[in-house]
């Protein structure tokens, strides 16, 4: 190629100031100064293109002002200059279209640089708005059917248009184009950009917790031969099916990860979402055997390894670990947020260790860690559930007077505080006060009031708390579902016609350990593994371990425990009146004692086909154990177990006290070592219902380990359960043992109520009887006559 002359230079230089010149000051004389001048040259076109002082509006002026046809290199010039960020959406809207149009209309293709360019800004653009996302939807629909893109680069346009729609929540049609990519035809890259997609929408779908459909998406991956998951896309599907309960295919798919040759095996990040999986199902022991296990080989946990022990740990009042993986977790130089210290604060109350929550949130101020509303409300709420109410109650008026850290959840833990105490004037001023401040009246708050209504008989103040809550169309929702259920029960063709119980039974209460050990994994068989199956240089071998036995296990068996209690209000918004109402509802008529009509909502509730939760059957449960109708509690629990739906730890408690009252106290230590291998825990409600079902059966020693146990497991006793002590040992005779329990008591700060009055009362004639009797003793010896 001959060096132009110098003089040609010159003339394009001068052409170009020209053309510049004229964008800037006189733009409608463009076309005249075009058609005076020399041939435009492709060089020259560049240059103007390229100029960094030109707007884009005068770039497009210019670029369409050209009577010539157009380069692929100008169209990928013009075109980086229009997608870009600063670019005014109206002239975007307006000229993106015109320039594919015109490219189409010269048969222009993008090369593979501009085409990428285009798709990552388009990317970015579809997320600002909705009108932007369906431009952008258009515009890569547009380049498809007219196959502008270049020779196949036709699974990236699907692959953009699917992240698109992820970003701007569109899942059900992220879901639709993930369907059409797979329907392209083999090409090179296909293979490559289906795994990303995948991972995105996979991830997409478990935040949304859309099982159905991920099962589904997963289900035509693993149909596809020539498809296979990269780290990322196992460590979704691990957590995932971990998550919904399905251990088997998690650890399946670990087991996969960790013998594909294609990846370097599971990493740090596995390994985290292994161990949230086996902390959210309640396994901590396992969680934390694997946890030592790899710091052992060098593997070294970041900061949502800690964050996730923690969280597992306090959630199942496992408070000494806890605390020991958040002090070495600073040891190690990661820095608790306030999330870390909420859990911790939130382990401690449901532990009873109300002074220690108390220095932790001292320590957590003192350390620079700004609290939130959650950790306000988390100090509200142990306060008043750990007989601090006043205490609780000061701390809410204290920050509502500084205005801040109150939110509508902080009204409604102090609502339903004061409803139960039987304050329902102030409940109903609270409620007043928390619309004025602008926070809405949630259906938790309501179902608060209504039962506290209903339980001291006023239903006449709904009419005073319709006035209260003024704001929404929720109470009257309320109002209108109650009426609505109180005409079906009084309306209800009841099943006495037939005698067919509501609840068929199938055996007896007695017969509990065969429920706790049906279906569920097999614990007690240690899986032999030969030492040409161990893989001797395995980073866990444990989790190894563990992951075969639970794959060799009965996969078709649900999660039979979960670690998370069983909510009565679950949802909010009229939506969730469904289950939720009715819930509340069993909850009011049950306090009442009125279980026949209990049952009766129950039936209308199945009846319309609406499954029944955890909280629905532990509620009608606990009220047949009470009445002593332990084969009707047999039958709900059955039942429970058929409908596949998980017993808490409150399942739990209605079991010891339904065997307490048989007099089959034999059977809860059994009971108990089942719960544990299943992952559970024990509270302070499982401690104090096993110490009483025991006492009354008068294994004291059983009670007495029981207690050293609840104390050295890091659960402080509370009231009720210093009161059951006093009452067994008296009733017992061991006088010495129920005067050393009172005195704990009061060391450990317990306020007596009622209830320990009434046992002291007993104490005190106990010990008066010792005494008559030992004097009767002395005077028969200085006596013998």
């Amino acid at each position: 190629m001959k060096t132009p002359s110098i003089l040609k230079q010159v003339a394009e230089l001068l052409t170009v100031a020209s053309i510049t010149k004229t964008l800037f000051k006189n733009p409608q004389t463009l076309s005249q100064i075009i058609n005076n001048k020399p041939i435009i040259t492709q060089t020259l076109i560049l240059k103007i293109l390229s100029n960094p002082s030109l707007h884009i509006s005068h770039k497009l002026n210019f670029f369409n002002s050209l009577n010539t046809v157009h380069s692929q290199t100008t169209y990928s010039l013009i075109l980086r200059n229009l997608c870009n960020p600063t670019t005014p959406l109206s002239l975007l809207h307006q000229h993106l279209p015109q320039l594919l149009h015109s490219m189409k209309q010269t048969g222009i293709v993008f090369d593979s640089d501009s085409f990428n360019n285009l798709l990552n800004f388009l990317i970015k653009f579809s997320h600002n708005n909705n009108k932007n996302f369906h431009f952008v939807i258009d515009i890569l629909d547009y380049i498809q059917t007219q196959k502008l893109q270049p020779v196949g680069t036709t699974p990236f346009i699907y692959n953009s248009l699917l992240i698109a729609s992820l970003k701007n929540n569109q899942i059900h049609l992220a879901l639709s184009i993930f369907n059409n990519l797979l329907s392209v035809e083999e090409c090179s890259n296909l293979n490559s950009v289906i795994v990303g997609s995948s991972n995105y929408l996979l991830s997409a779908l478990t935040k949304a917790r859309m099982k159905e459909e991920f099962r589904n998406v997963f289900d035509t991956l693993r149909e596809r031969e020539s498809f296979s998951f990269d780290s990322w896309g196992y460590n979704i599907c691990i957590h995932a099916f971990g998550s919904w309960g399905d251990l088997v295919t998690s650890m399946t798919l670990f087991n996969e990860m960790k013998e594909d040759k294609n990846l370097f095996g599971p990493d740090m990040c596995t390994y985290n979402t292994v161990l949230s999986v086996l902390c959210k199902i309640g396994k901590i022991d396992d969680a934390i055997v694997v946890w030592n296990e790899l710091k052992e080989c060098g593997y070294e946990p970041d900061e949502f390894t800690y964050r996730t022990l923690v969280r597992g740990c306090c959630r199942s009042c496992r408070m000494d670990e806890g605390v020991r993986i958040f002090n070495e977790m600073k040891d190690n130089g990661f820095r608790p947020g306030v999330i870390v210290y909420n859990c911790v604060l939130d382990g401690f109350f449901k532990a009873g260790k109300v002074n220690e929550a108390c220095e932790m949130f001292e320590r957590m101020t003192q350390e620079g860690v700004k609290a939130s509303c959650w950790s306000y409300n988390i100090l509200i709420h142990g306060l008043m559930k750990n007989a601090r109410s006043e205490a609780g109650y000061t701390l809410f008026c204290d920050l509502k007077k500084k205005g801040q850290f109150v939110d509508g959840i902080s009204y409604s833990i102090v609502v339903l505080q004061l409803c139960k105490e039987g304050h329902l004037e102030e409940a109903l001023e609270l409620v007043e006060e928390m619309e004025v401040r602008g926070f809405s009246v949630d259906l938790v708050t309501i179902t608060s009031l209504l039962v506290g209504i209903h339980k001291h008989g006023r239903w006449d103040w709904t009419d005073r708390l319709i006035k209260h809550v003024r704001e929404g169309d929720l109470l009257p929702g309320v109002l209108r579902w109650k009426a609505g259920m109180e005409a079906s029960i009084n309306n209800l063709h009841s099943k006495e016609k037939d005698y067919s119980p509501m609840f068929p039974s199938k055996g007896g209460f007695s017969e509990i350990m065969s429920f706790i050990t049906r279906h569920q994994d097999d614990d007690d068989d240690e899986v032999e593994t030969s030492s040409e199956e161990i893989d001797e240089w395995s980073s866990s071998p444990y989790m190894d371990k563990l992951a075969k036995r639970i794959v060799k296990s009965n996969g078709d068996a649900p999660r039979l425990f979960t670690p998370d209690r069983g909510q009565r209000v679950q949802q909010k918004g009229p939506d969730s009146f469904d289950v939720d109402m009715v819930n509340t509802f069993l909850s009011i008529f049950l306090a009442k004692g009125k279980l026949s009509l209990a049952c009766k909502l129950f039936e209308i509730f199945t009846d319309a086909g609406v499954g029944p939760v955890s909280y629905t059957y532990n509620s009608i449960m606990s009220s047949f154990v009470k009445k002593g109708y332990f084969n009707e509690a047999w039958a709900v629990l059955s039942e429970m177990g058929e409908k596949l739906c998980p017993t808490d730890i409150a399942t739990y408690n209605m079991i010891i006290q339904g065997l307490g009252k048989m007099g089959r106290a034999d059977l809860a230590s059994a009971v108990l070592d089942r719960l544990l291998k299943q992952g559970g825990y024990l509270d302070i409600v499982m401690y104090n219902t096993l110490i009483n079902a025991l006492g009354k059966a008068g294994r004291i020693d059983e009670v007495n380990k029981f207690f050293e146990q609840m104390r050295s497991s890091g659960i402080n006793p509370d009231i009720v359960t210093y009161n059951t002590l006093i009452e067994i040992h008296s009733k017992a005779g061991l006088v010495k043992d129920a005067y050393k329990f009172l005195k704990m008591m009061l060391d450990a700060g317990c306020t007596p109520n009622h209830v320990t009055d009434t046992t002291l009362d007993y104490l005190v004639k106990e010990i008066d009887k010792l005494r008559y009797q030992k004097a009767s003793i002395l005077r028969e010896k200085n006596n013998p006559s």
